[in-house]
């Protein structure tokens, strides 16, 4: 990788072996193994492959996992009966619920019907409410990986102004909300863009970090963004690649080979944000955990 390349895959690794150490100092004090609940619904081959890696995450830090894998054709009572089920059941510290959803569950209603001491993905109101109030306990996953990747890689955000291009409720608003804090983890004069924002070229520009959580490939441009820019994509897409043997290759939301060289510091994609998603999910799980049983 080059050398301005902030490195997802070495961060996260850094992340999960800390991780372990506390997994098994919490585990010698309560005498308990911090314990996941993970909900698949359908056969999505994507969400499929998220699972697993979230379970080898897991394992490697010394946290259990158990899978509740139900069809497509599940309702959303059933999901939801299964929610409280797990919500009750002490042996589990955390529940994921993996998204997306079949269309005929609605996610917000599975989101709020979860217990949050136990919503490791960060997204119940509660859990939402403590973030915006700077008083954060299960922050979202992706939005706490990207603070780490900018305070790890040393692009510290206090001070700086932050463009956020993006308004969804599990990346956009909430890095906003984190990186607004009073702290000196935070600090950051935070910009929110989105598909409404006119002259859009013109705020991104002004940013020092640029966080591109639009869900649309290449969207931004080398000509959107200044000299020394910190460049954090959340995007994954898939675009047609006749050279691959799967038919694709995966890019994010900016045009990573123009932008890379007027960046001080960008994410690749893959190898970025998403392994500091699954970071974050296993530190959730542990925070939970001890929430749950330690004084």
């Amino acid at each position: 990788m080059l050398e301005n390349t902030i490195n997802g895959i070495e961060i996260a690794a850094s992340i999960r072996s800390d991780l372990r150490t506390s997994v098994e100092a919490f585990s010698k004090e309560s005498g308990v193994t911090p314990s996941l609940a993970v909900i698949l619904i359908g056969d999505n081959p994507a969400s499929a492959v998220y699972v697993r890696n979230k379970e080898k995450a897991c394992a490697e830090v010394g946290i259990t996992t158990q899978s509740f894998t139900l069809p497509a054709s599940t309702t959303e009572q059933q999901l939801l009966e299964l929610v409280e089920k797990l919500n009750s059941d002490s042996n589990f510290h955390g529940i994921l619920v993996q998204l997306p959803l079949p269309p005929h569950i609605r996610p917000s209603k599975i989101i709020n019907h979860l217990n949050p001491n136990k919503d490791v993905d960060g997204l119940h109101p509660t859990n939402m409410g403590l973030l915006l109030a700077g008083s954060p306990y299960l922050a979202p996953c992706t939005p706490a990986g990207i603070q780490e990747l900018l305070l790890r890689s040393g692009h510290l955000p206090d001070g700086k102004h932050v463009v956020v291009c993006g308004r969804s409720d599990i990346v956009g608003k909430p890095i906003a909300a984190l990186l607004v804090q009073r702290n000196d983890r935070a600090n950051a004069t935070v910009s929110i863009c989105h598909s409404q924002t006119p002259n859009l070229s013109h705020i991104t520009r002004q940013a020092d970090i640029l966080i591109a959580a639009i869900g649309k490939p290449n969207t931004i441009t080398a000509d959107m963004v200044k000299e020394g820019v910190v460049v954090i994509d959340v995007g994954i897409n898939r675009i047609p690649d006749n050279t691959r043997k799967s038919g694709y290759r995966l890019v994010g939301d900016v045009d990573y080979t123009n932008i890379q060289s007027k960046a001080s510091g960008i994410t690749p994609v893959p190898g970025g944000v998403g392994p500091m998603t699954i970071a974050m999910l296993l530190k959730n799980t542990l925070t939970a955990a001890q929430a749950q049983l330690l004084p």
